[in-house]
């Protein structure tokens, strides 16, 4: 499906690994112009590399997303941005007692306020050229509480809250802006939680992987390249009548019915 964006200038936050190359691998291989940003300098390279094999026009820019600095960065490399993925890594899991002030202040700074900063920078750019895709990578844990993930969650969920009116200003320009709730993803941070919970329950990893994955109706964990597809379509041309949707992408693990 031609999903009529080559060409385009797209930013994918904190897409070295994880859901974040995988939304940047389905937009390289869509035609868009890619900015990249990652924390690690060398892993960055290497998946700048990968892109560049699918044929894509690619940027890569070291620096925290999460700082004023990394975003200008950011930023001065698109240019003009017609596709931001929104997305960056959240805080560790810790019990809701362990947390600081400062623990939930990085939080909400990273989760919540850099989205919404990167949002403020490029909107106006994108309506004034009559087309804008802004996708947000927040979590299934903003409907389904995730142990250890409160902080994560309050601060996604923030998000979400915040965008819900602030997207239909938008609409009207061709300007969309949508979530995609993951759930269990099998990422680096989603392997980090299993070796949390089996030391938490005194069993082992493999043990922990295989339950968390026999929970799950489809019997297994998600991709970051099946994730990236769904980024890459609500980004389309064909995508501009879907604006303030969350997206579960979650194996059917949430069970409701809306």
């Amino acid at each position: 499906m031609d999903l009529g964006i080559e060409g385009r200038t797209a930013v994918v936050c904190a897409s070295s690994r994880g859901l974040g190359k995988g939304c940047a691998e389905a937009l390289a291989k869509a035609g868009c112009r890619l900015i990249i940003n990652g924390r690690n300098a060398e892993s960055l390279e290497t998946t700048a590399s990968d892109l560049r094999l699918l044929g894509a026009d690619v940027t890569a820019v070291a620096a925290d997303i999460g700082s004023r600095e990394g975003q200008e960065r950011v930023l001065t490399a698109a240019k003009a941005v017609d596709i931001l993925i929104n997305n960056n890594g959240g805080p560790p899991r810790r019990g809701f007692r362990e947390l600081t002030r400062e623990d939930m202040l990085e939080g909400v700074t990273q989760n919540m306020v850099t989205p919404i900063e990167l949002i403020q920078a490029v909107a106006d750019g994108m309506v004034d050229r009559g087309f804008g895709r802004i996708v947000n990578i927040t979590s299934l844990s903003v409907l389904m509480p995730i142990p250890g993930l409160d902080l994560s969650s309050g601060a996604r969920a923030g998000l979400t809250a915040f965008l819900a009116g602030v997207c239909r200003e938008f609409v009207p320009h061709n300007v969309t802006i949508n979530n995609i709730l993951p759930g269990k993803m099998d990422t680096d941070r989603l392997r980090a939680g299993i070796s949390w919970q089996a030391e938490k329950t005194g069993i082992s990893e493999d043990e922990a992987a295989k339950r968390e994955a026999a929970a799950i109706p489809a019997g297994r964990f998600g991709t970051p390249e099946e994730f990236g597809e769904l980024a890459a379509f609500l980004c389309s041309a064909q995508a501009g009548y879907i604006t303030g949707q969350n997206f579960r992408v979650d194996g059917g693990l949430l069970p409701v019915a809306f």
